[in-house]
């Protein structure tokens, strides 16, 4: 699925810590809303914004930084 024409109301109410939106290109970022990570946390693997051209690349990069964070 590509990210035109998708719901990304449903994305926020799955994921509420990340904000969503769409560059011009067509490209989904999500980002953390209210925190911002220190370098401790980026080497452990977690990021402060992914982005992928379809929603279900998306949807599997927030789905590992919740079991990177739970790891952690």
């Amino acid at each position: 699925m590509t990210t035109v024409g998708y719901d990304v109301e449903a994305l926020r109410t799955a994921f509420p810590d990340w904000s969503f939106f769409f560059s011009d290109e067509g490209v989904l970022y999500a980002t953390r809303r209210g925190v911002r990570l220190d370098d401790a946390d980026i080497l452990k693997g977690l990021h402060q914004t992914v982005s992928a051209n379809d929603v279900e690349t998306v949807v599997d990069l927030l789905q590992d930084q919740a079991r990177v964070a739970a790891a952690s």
